[in-house]
């Protein structure tokens, strides 16, 4: 595998040249290690304090855990977001398309642009949603799009994630981190705002509410504290001022949901739902489901309620679907991809199995379905023991499973043990859609592989979190200027993104 290209101190020719990235090396090479880790502790201690924890499934001591935090930061410069915002855009505009099609009319089907039987016979197509349709037409209102770069200007989507993507409150809460604890940087940089998010997640889903609704109710619909993401969906609701409410808290009653409070029904006209299709409605999906409200679907279906995301769409997260990606973009919108696929082999397909049978050393094996970093090979790290296994699964069950190079991932400074070293990170932005406006949030999730020359950077795995700035344009840095710890200089406030997110 190549050396990896830094983000920041640069790659084989040496250090960035862009000024705003200089001043952020300099920042990192003058501020002593042993401040940069009291920052670190001073960040962990708050999120322990706050809860903001996740579980790992299995595992007894998993309500203790918080995800690792890195005072580092990551950065994006205002060209490279341009370019990613647009190709963003259009990925999830396409992903839209995509799934009110095959609910639909099926033209991608009938133009054979995909197999049939990869799309109507997965598990993750929900025959009993067909024919349905959402309010304005819209299904993924929320998408997380996994991004790695691989050099200065080379970025590539590893996978969609139009179910339940989370990741938000850490974004936020990571932000929420730095300010406190290095202003310096935000005094220096115009680093675009993300703190606007939680308002423009509920204008979206006021606008998606069912026709005819003026002044919308709206709800978040967690499985309870028990499930991982808890911390984000309480969050979330807190910081939008509407209910969190879980199924015991909803009924339906003539197709109509009501949430029950101490002064009576109230109707809800939007629900951001935060449980799996399997356990949304026991009366159309998993009959044995507690975590679902029975006559959902039916409300849905009669249009008296907006469900975001929509059901049915982990169709659009398989990451089979996924290797398709570049044909559907050009299917709905007569245009090249702006943002390309890792290259994909579809083990579905005997020429692709052989050559993954064949280089399993040298590649990376998923599940299609999979997510968290579980169930996945990475061929150069792995055992001879893992290896061999995987190769057996594969044999047994080819349709199950997708193979990608393994890529020499970008890596930024981070915080170490033994100090600050590279390490790999993944970014996952987000993008609103609404029935006015599709809109890309000027930050993200990035996820960092804490463990020397590691590529998994899920938190179930190991991995940790860092802050993501965006910067905007005309910044106030000089080049000369030194930002280096107590001598720092305030050359102007920290500046908002106008505008669309």
């Amino acid at each position: 595998m190549a050396r990896a290209f830094d983000e920041i101190l640069g790659g084989e020719d040496g250090p960035p040249t862009r000024d705003e990235l200089a001043a952020i090396a300099r920042w990192i090479e003058t501020t002593p290690p042993e401040e940069l880790r009291r920052r670190q502790r001073s960040a962990e201690a708050t999120f322990r304090q706050l809860g903001i924890t996740f579980a790992v499934y299995g595992e007894s001591d998993a309500a203790e855990r918080i995800i690792p935090f890195d005072i580092v930061p990551r950065v994006f410069l205002p060209d490279e977001w341009t370019r990613l915002s647009e190709g963003l855009i259009q990925r999830t505009e396409a992903i839209n398309a995509f799934l009110d099609d095959v609910y639909g009319e099926r033209r991608i089907l009938k133009e054979g642009v995909l197999p049939e039987d990869l799309v109507l016979g997965n598990p993750q197509f929900r025959p009993e949603i067909a024919g349905m349709r959402p309010p304005h037409g819209i299904w993924a209102h929320i998408c997380g799009i996994d991004l790695v770069r691989t050099g200065p200007d080379e970025f590539w989507v590893l996978e969609d994630n139009a179910r339940t993507p989370s990741g938000v409150s850490y974004m936020l809460e990571n932000r929420e981190a730095m300010l406190r604890l290095c202003p310096e940087l935000f005094r220096n940089f115009r680093v675009a705002a993300v703190d606007s998010y939680p308002d423009r997640l509920l204008e979206t889903m006021k606008s998606v509410a069912p026709r005819g609704v003026a002044a919308p109710t709206c709800v978040v619909l967690t499985p309870g504290h028990y499930n991982s993401a808890y911390y984000e969906h309480s969050f979330l609701a807190d910081s939008m001022g509407i209910e969190l409410v879980e199924a015991a808290d909803l009924v339906v009653d003539d197709d109509v949901v009501w949430m029950r409070t101490i002064a009576g029904r109230v109707r809800v006209d939007v629900i951001y739902r935060r449980i799996d299709d399997d356990f949304l409605d026991p009366l159309v999906f998993r009959p044995d489901s507690a975590l679902g409200v029975p006559g959902l679907i039916a409300a849905y279906a009669a249009g008296n309620v907006a469900i975001m995301n929509a059901p049915g769409n982990g169709i659009a997260d398989d990451k089979a679907i996924y290797s398709y990606m570049p044909e559907i973009v050009r299917f709905y919108s007569g245009a090249e991809p702006k943002l390309p696929n890792v290259e994909t082999w579809r083990c579905r397909e005997p020429q692709a199995l052989q050559y993954v049978l064949d280089n399993l050393e040298k590649v990376v094996v998923k599940l299609v379905d999979g997510s968290g970093g579980y169930g996945m090979l990475v061929g150069p790290t792995a055992s001879k023991a893992e290896v061999e296994a995987f190769r057996a699964a594969l044999i047994a069950e080819p349709h199950r499973y997708i193979a990608q190079p393994t890529l020499a991932l970008s890596t930024v400074p981070t915080l170490a043990d033994s100090g600050l070293a590279p390490r790999h990170v993944d970014f996952r932005p987000f993008v609103l859609t609404g029935a006015n406006m599709v809109q890309v949030v000027p930050g993200g999730l990035t996820r960092v592989a804490l463990k020397e020359g590691s590529l998994v950077v899920n938190s179930s795995q190991g991995g940790g979190t860092k802050d993501s700035f965006v910067l905007m344009d005309d910044p106030v840095i000089a080049p000369s200027q030194d930002l280096g710890f107590g001598q720092t200089q305030t050359m102007g406030g920290m500046t908002q993104s106008q505008g669309p997110l």
